[in-house]
């Protein structure tokens, strides 16, 4: 079961912090799979992918998808969804897609992220094909979707500062403040049998996300050059859940090993 060792147990400064590209971070073909628990009863499965990077009207766009499902049987949880976000080098989105199956209908919501702070929004259902809402707005900024967030947490460790970013999530927009600290930390989790090597951050978000997902937050990654999230803590609609990696397919990389 995932352990974290208290921040102030192993003070130890990172490593050298060095810039890296977004290229050193963004795998093409990346996936990974983590387990949701809540108290000691598995809700189901997260899996994240970076599927692809290509050139869109002169920009390069990473293409990332994210897969949430509930496992079956559960009283209290059916969840199945799908999120797509594309996203330029400048880690802010072009594009967000959501989808949600239902028993009897799927609904799906569309960003259209265009001139920086315009977004056209679709959203609608497939059974029947309805569009119950397309309009265009004017945000005057830049924002984050829900699952480009992820991504600009992830690569953004190097500023090991506090960030407030802006959030467009639900039709609304909205902040999230990120707090990133520079110390080592011990973690452990199911899926390897020794300690992993990680850094740590926390905030707090404005928003109601999927599932309910509000308030604070903390997650640890892995202190190595491609920072992959390892375990996070969230608040959801039925009370605080941990999301703890259990499968990744890339075989270059395994979690790095956390050594005094």
């Amino acid at each position: 079961m995932f352990a974290a060792i208290p921040v102030n147990l192993y003070p130890q400064q990172a490593d050298s912090i060095k810039t890296y590209s977004i290229d050193d971070r963004l795998r093409v073909g990346e996936e990974l799979t983590y387990i949701v628990k809540y108290a000691f009863i598995n809700l189901g499965e997260l899996k994240t992918v970076i599927e692809s990077k290509d050139t869109i009207d002169g920009k390069v766009i990473y293409k990332t998808i994210a897969y949430i499902d509930s496992y079956e049987g559960l009283p209290f949880v059916d969840l199945h969804q799908i999120y797509k976000s594309w996203f330029d080098s400048t880690l802010f989105p072009v594009y967000f897609e959501g989808v949600m199956f239902y028993d009897e209908d799927t609904t799906f919501t569309k960003y259209f992220f265009t001139d920086d702070s315009i977004v056209h929004v679709i959203k609608g259902s497939l059974n029947p094909t309805v569009i119950y809402m397309d309009t265009v707005v004017n945000l005057h900024q830049r924002f984050q979707d829900g699952l480009s967030l992820l991504y600009y947490a992830r690569f953004n460790f190097d500023k090991n500062d506090t960030t407030t970013v802006g959030c467009y999530i639900n039709e609304d927009t909205s902040t999230t403040q990120i707090n990133y600290y520079p110390e080592r930390e011990a973690i452990s989790i199911d899926a390897v049998d020794y300690d992993i090597d990680s850094r740590r951050l926390d905030g707090f978000t404005n928003f109601t996300g999927i599932f309910g997902l509000t308030g604070d937050f903390e997650g640890w990654f892995s202190n190595d050059i491609y920072l992959v999230p390892v375990v996070a803590r969230l608040n959801v609609l039925i009370g605080s859940v941990v999301v703890e990696l259990i499968d990744w397919n890339d075989k270059n990389w395994q979690p790095p090993e956390y050594k005094e």
